[in-house]
């Protein structure tokens, strides 16, 4: 009876905050043999570990950064990405992975499908496997449970602005910056009714990038005096095609438009000329990411440069300065430019 509430008392605990001790308590063995099992020590009998595994399992004990460190460098990294579709990213990912390798560091690709009960997962099952740390690309799941997984491992996050997180870093592009940017490219070209079209946000949180340049392109517009309009196709995940068709045959179309993505903005581009809408004569049209379909000659399309080897590797150099040690939290922004080509 007694040590059936003792075992209850443990998963109470749990339920807050599980330690290496509850486990040990929980396995019937000492502190000492469960940091052995955790740092994979020779010597562990397999009967030790699988006791200590199942209350490990039992207890949902994830092991703290510092005990992490007690077991050794495991010299794997994982890349948490939304997607691969995004012509953007592959930049990004050989870059960091580059950068990593260079330091003996090999990198695991896992992909969140933008939803944040995949991404949850997948860090936990990179915990779990004992990686030295993570590198997320534009998160779904809240700062908040962010910071939770940061206490247990290290973390920097590309495309995710929370510049007051404590326990993870962030290096993003300027993206306010760039909105900014790209309206003042259109202004320059002596073009005054300039739109943006940008995206239904529905419950995004306030970290996302999009947010960010919808800001910029305000910030800009008053500056010069004039009406931010912003023009909203729907969520990410939703086929946009019959809205960007709305959108170029509308009355009030603008003269140009400030695409809050490639994403779109190449897609935008491919309507308007099938539709025999001159670009830029009829709509001048700028993007943002300076993906490699912008810059092929066909389609010509002004846009954004985020720099994204510049983002991989500077992640990946902050990655490796917190796993070293480093505890302060480190927020850098990358500045952009624009890249100007016949769509304006």
């Amino acid at each position: 009876m007694r040590q059936f509430m003792m075992k209850n008392q443990i998963v109470n605990a749990a339920q807050e905050r599980v330690t290496i001790r509850h486990v040990a308590e929980d396995a019937g063995v000492s502190v000492a043999a469960v940091s052995k099992v955790l740092r994979n020590a020779y010597g562990v009998s397999d009967s030790l570990r699988g006791r200590v595994e199942a209350s490990i399992e039992k207890l949902r004990y994830r092991p703290s950064v510092a005990a992490r460190a007690m077991r050794g460098r495991t010299q794997t990294i994982g890349v948490l990405v939304i997607e691969l579709s995004n012509p953007f990213l592959p930049g990004v990912i050989e870059e960091a992975n580059a950068a990593l390798s260079e330091n003996g560091f090999k990198a695991l690709i896992g992909i969140g499908r933008s939803a944040s009960s995949i991404e949850a997962s997948m860090i936990e099952s990179m915990i779990d496997n004992r990686m030295d740390g993570v590198v997320i690309i534009a998160p779904r799941i809240s700062g908040k449970i962010l910071e939770r997984y940061a206490r247990q491992i290290p973390i920097v996050v590309i495309a995710h602005h929370e510049p007051h997180a404590e326990t993870y870093d962030t290096v993003n592009s300027d993206d306010r910056r760039g909105g900014y940017l790209a309206v003042e490219a259109a202004l320059h070209a002596g073009y005054r009714d300039i739109a943006m079209l940008s995206y239904d946000l529905l419950d995004s949180p306030a970290t996302i990038v999009a947010l960010q340049r919808e800001e910029g392109y305000l910030d800009a517009m008053k500056q010069a005096g004039l009406k931010g309009r912003i023009i909203r196709l729907p969520p990410v995940a939703v086929d946009r095609q019959r809205a960007i068709r709305n959108f170029l045959d509308s009355k009030d179309r603008p003269r140009a438009v400030f695409v809050w993505s490639d994403l779109d903005a190449v897609p935008l581009i491919n309507a308007a000329r099938t539709s025999a809408i001159r670009v830029p004569e009829d709509l001048a049209i700028i993007g943002y990411d300076n993906s490699p379909m912008a810059a092929i000659p066909l389609v010509g399309l002004t846009s954004v440069d985020q720099n994204q080897m510049q983002l991989g590797r500077t992640a990946a150099e902050v990655l490796l300065s917190r796993i070293d040690g480093r505890r302060d939290a480190r927020h850098l922004l990358i500045e952009p430019r624009v890249e100007l080509r016949g769509s304006t």
